[in-house]
């Protein structure tokens, strides 16, 4: 079969973009390798509607609404190569089946890369957070460590009073000049420069002189990039932000590939659920036009 639109990733973004398409009675070929970014958290906050809800709920009910549509096709697995040019794309899957598609859209999200800390992955999601306003407020104004792993952790500092008291570890990762110190010690951020063992109990951090400061919860910045190199692979331009890397688009979410789009946290910054919902559904629109116009 020939889809109009082969979406490569069936997350929040995928699905919205799915969304738009399907009910434009378009033939959309959803793949999906099934590994959402928010698949360590147990709520999901923020999101108009859907607050304090279980992620995978959120994914799963609106999987099921897709698959009413009769012009949806879903394959469960990765996607490993992608060729071709506009109106003649192939899809290639880890089973070796080849799937073809006038459109493409990568809705792939990014991994996370983590400071190399002892016991960090394992609280991702749960105790050690990215974005305060996913999860700052369930942490009810408690103490909060926010560990630096660049000069952007600044921004992240100053943010995180507006949730409780904060504790900045530069953890080696820059050191501040003094009108940043002096803005920090204005906004009530206590800096600590004594690098980080490891982290204990729920958010607990040991440094390296023995000391355990406890916390409420932590925040730290990952790096990221395109969970898949398969729009690199395809040839579409990968642009550094400041948070890592993303897809090039254009504002009609085109890659530099004619033919192939990009949205949600692969393609934008910043990242929530949230935003990766309205620029699916924004790529998703723009999808529709192109095959029309």
């Amino acid at each position: 079969m020939r889809h109009d639109v082969i979406v490569i990733g069936g997350s929040y973004a995928g699905m919205a973009a799915a969304l738009q398409l399907l009910r434009a009675r378009r033939k959309v070929l959803v793949i999906d390798a099934g590994k959402r970014r928010n698949r360590f958290a147990e709520e999901s906050h923020g999101f108009l509607g859907q607050d304090g809800v279980d992620p995978a709920e959120i994914a799963g009910k609106a999987r099921e609404q897709l698959l009413v549509y009769p012009t949806l096709t879903w394959v469960e697995g990765n996607a490993e190569r992608a060729e071709g040019e506009k109106d003649a794309f192939v899809v290639t899957t880890a089973d070796g089946r080849r799937h073809d598609g006038r459109r493409l859209l990568f809705a792939t999200g990014v991994s996370d890369t983590l400071p190399a800390i002892e016991g960090l992955g394992e609280r991702w999601g749960k105790s050690v957070f990215h974005c305060p306003y996913c999860h700052g407020y369930e942490l009810d104004q408690g103490r909060i460590g926010c560990i630096a792993t660049g000069p952007m952790s600044l921004h992240q500092a100053q943010l995180l009073p507006e949730w409780g008291e904060v504790t900045l570890f530069l953890n080696g990762a820059f050191l501040p000049d003094e009108p940043q110190r002096a803005d920090l010690a204005a906004r009530g951020v206590t800096i600590e420069e004594i690098p980080v063992m490891r982290l204990e109990g729920k958010a607990d951090v040991r440094l390296t002189d023995g000391r355990l400061l406890q916390f409420a919860g932590l925040f730290t910045a990952s790096k990221v990039a395109p969970a898949s190199p398969i729009a690199e692979h395809l040839g579409c331009s990968i642009e550094a932000t400041l948070f890592g890397t993303q897809i090039q688009t254009d504002a009609t979410k085109e890659s530099t590939i004619p033919g192939a789009f990009a949205c949600g946290d692969a393609a934008r910054i910043p990242h929530s659920v949230t935003l990766a919902v309205g620029d699916g559904a924004w790529a998703g629109a723009q999808l529709h036009r192109s095959l029309v116009f």
